[in-house]
């Protein structure tokens, strides 16, 4: 149930871009308009994260589930049908907003609500359904332009989307509401809402105005503004809706910088691979030079099922985001790439991104009780699409408008991806230095089942404080400069 309702847009984000121009020649959308209903369906999927979580609290959440996979029905057919833009757009920002609600609502219940035993595969299982959906997105998409059609890709979304509805119909449970007690957020909810649209809607006019105006630049910073605001003001806050104060440790701030940075890498990074050489291969042919990254996908999702509950979590990690700058330096190095580079590239991107994003993930939710995790899943997510989907359009437009060709603009945003993959992996790493990790615990997974943290996270800076601590304040009568 969970996979169909998530497989739908996932498969969309990742294969929307190839079919953009076919699906406005078809129905006379505007690029402008275009970008925004790719821009304001990604800023729905992050909002919905957050939504999820406030409505959870106080209304029925099996009957709330069965609400949003209606919706993601109705969405979908809307889309599906199309015969103009604006049909298309509302369509489409539906689907983005109930695949996070329904994200936040299904996930942390299946992880949560069965045995320890069923843990592990469902874990792998998830890892593989939801990123191999992702990996196989650039196939999709060539299978479909290859035919100049997308309605066929579109209809089979929908028919997915059918199945989520009626698998969370047979297996209805009436779950009472997480907390009729929690406090209202509406404070929370209004700066998510505007800070999601204002920040995607920038970010989707770069590359139609190909110029940094004030339409595309000034809603942009006031949109990330908003998204900062509402990290303070719910970290500030005695009883917050989002769970910010307790990741703010060691480990989930390592996990949450590698989710974040391996996502604002990997997705822009196979985004402008394909921008260099869709013009020197068919829409098939350059699908199928992307397929080692569902591969990838396959081969982390095998590994992290026989890693998820040791310590070597951790370190499988650490070579994911090894993987993924191995891949994008690949690509990088020479634009546009080899046939063989870029078979090599895409699957060590596909690998990186299977064994970074769900790890990380886990790395911050074990950190808390499991209690906790749906607020904590929706935190990440927020942060990781807010990295993902709001980069993608700025580095394409870095691609289309810095240096002599478009090639040497693609270069240029690969080495940016480089950077941020390199970032990500040395804060990581300096967090858990300066963190004092000296070799990384194992969770334990029992422990976590029956409501306690699965390991101790240590405080951030603690091998820091605990030098400062041992050397004490000056003596009376020392010279503090000395």
């Amino acid at each position: 149930m969970v996979v169909a309702a998530l497989a739908p847009y996932l498969v969309l984000s990742a294969t929307l871009d190839p079919l953009l121009p076919i699906i406005s020649k078809e129905l006379g959308m505007s690029p402008g308009e275009a970008g925004l209903a790719e821009g304001l369906a990604n800023a729905g999927y992050a909002l919905g994260t957050v939504l999820s979580v406030q409505l959870a609290q106080h209304l029925p959440q099996r009957r709330m589930l069965i609400i949003y996979a209606s919706i993601l029905v109705i969405g979908s057919v809307l889309a599906a049908s199309a015969t103009e833009p604006v049909q298309f757009i509302v369509g489409h920002i539906l689907q983005g907003l109930c695949t996070g609600l329904l994200l936040i609502a299904a996930v942390p219940p299946l992880v949560t609500g069965f045995p320890p035993t069923k843990l592990l595969p469902t874990a792998a299982i998830l890892n593989l359904s939801i990123f191999g959906a992702v990996a196989l997105g650039p196939l999709i998409a060539g299978i479909q332009a290859d035919y100049h059609g997308w309605r066929p890709l579109f209809w089979v979304v929908t028919g997915i989307a059918v199945v989520a509805l009626l698998l969370s119909l047979l297996t209805f449970q009436d779950v009472p509401p997480a907390d009729p007690t929690a406090t209202r957020s509406p404070i929370a909810v209004v700066l998510a809402t505007a800070g999601c649209v204002a920040a995607f809607y920038g970010a989707s006019q770069f590359l139609p105005h190909q110029s940094l105006d004030a339409t595309a630049l000034a809603p942009l910073i006031v949109g990330v503004a908003l998204i900062l605001v509402l990290l303070v003001q719910q970290y500030r806050a005695r009883r917050p809706l989002l769970i910010v104060r307790p990741l703010t440790s060691t480990l989930p701030v390592a996990g949450i910088a590698v989710a974040m940075t391996a996502a604002a890498s990997s997705l822009p990074a196979i985004a402008l691979t394909s921008v260099v050489l869709r013009d020197r291969h068919s829409p098939l042919d350059l699908g199928l030079l992307f397929l080692p990254e569902f591969g990838g996908a396959v081969l982390a999702a095998i590994v992290f099922a026989n890693l998820f509950t040791t310590r070597a979590l951790h370190y499988f990690a650490l070579a994911g985001m090894l993987s993924l700058i191995a891949g994008i330096a690949l690509i990088a190095v020479s634009i546009p790439p080899g046939t063989i580079a870029t078979l090599i590239g895409t699957g060590l991107i596909g690998i990186g991104v299977g064994a970074t994003v769900t790890p990380a993930l886990f790395i911050a939710g074990f950190s808390l009780r499991n209690a906790a995790l749906q607020r904590v899943f929706a935190i990440i997510e927020l942060l990781r699409a807010v990295a993902a989907f709001m980069i993608t359009p700025i580095l394409l437009y870095i691609a289309m408008t810095v240096g002599d060709s478009p090639a040497d603009g693609a270069q240029t945003a690969l080495w940016v991806c480089l950077g941020l993959a390199v970032g990500g992996t040395l804060l990581a790493l300096a967090v858990y230095t300066l963190g004092g990790v000296r070799r990384p615990p194992s969770p334990a997974v029992q422990r976590w089942f029956t409501g306690e943290p699965a390991w101790d996270s240590p405080p951030l800076l603690a091998a820091i404080r605990r030098k400062s601590a041992r050397r004490g304040p000056p003596s009376a009568g020392a010279d503090p400069s000395a």
